[in-house]
């Protein structure tokens, strides 16, 4: 067994969870703090509708993603028009990711900002901070622990991700075969050495991973006044 055996799958999960991580951070901050702001009786079905990743079998995102961007997708051949391709590349298996993790963010963050005080938003307010200040100054920094924590579970599941990456990506060496990926085909080789390392590196940073998101809990949120009157 040499190097390539594990480096190359560590490397290519760690890019590809890293993507992922971002895109689903930037998507379930936005749309948490939309759907802990919006008042309306279709609010709760939304919210279950975008956590649908967390409960389906990551073989249907698989397949929908399949309908969706495959070569004969209804958004895959409108990107083929323009040189795109997602099937079986990198960037097809960080859209897995990201759909599967998205979720772990969202929650986070909607659960978040709902818990802020609206007395402190409407100190702020008063204070004359805009709605654009209100959001970064203010409101970001009192829910960033539990946004955090978010962020940290998505990154452990997108490291984790399987069914739906296989579906879409493939399994590529040096391409597409993350570190999930590669330990089935170490296992369907029979080769036991190498499934048990990939197996210990995916556990130990998972563990790590699940040890800080316990431990950060809601910041103390009076701290932040003293940031609006700066």
């Amino acid at each position: 067994m040499n190097g390539y055996g594990f480096t190359v799958p560590l490397l290519l999960s760690l890019k590809v969870a890293g993507w992922a991580t971002f895109f689903a951070t930037v998507l379930g901050v936005g749309l948490g703090f939309g759907l802990s702001r919006w008042r309306s009786q279709w609010c709760d079905f939304v919210d279950s509708v975008l956590t649908l990743p967390m409960v389906l079998p990551p073989t249907v995102m698989g397949y929908y993603l399949l309908v969706l961007f495959g070569r004969r997708g209804w958004l895959g051949e409108v990107l083929a028009r323009w040189g795109i391709d997602l099937v079986f590349t990198w960037q097809g298996a960080v859209m897995a990711a990201t759909v599967v993790a998205f979720p772990m963010v969202l929650k986070s963050a909607r659960a978040s900002f709902q818990e802020i005080d609206p007395q402190l938003e409407n100190a702020a307010r008063i204070l004359g901070v805009s709605e654009a200040a209100l959001f970064f100054r203010v409101m970001l920094p009192l829910a960033s622990r539990g946004i955090f924590a978010g962020v940290l579970l998505a990154f452990a599941r997108a490291l984790g991700e399987f069914g739906a990456t296989l579906m879409i990506a493939g399994s590529i060496p040096g391409r597409t075969q993350t570190l999930s990926i590669a330990i089935y085909e170490a296992v369907q080789a029979g080769d036991d050495s190498l499934a048990n390392i990939l197996v210990l590196i995916t556990s130990l940073t998972c563990i790590v991973v699940l040890w800080a998101a316990s431990r950060l809990l809601p910041a103390n949120s009076r701290k932040t006044v003293r940031r609006m009157r700066s």
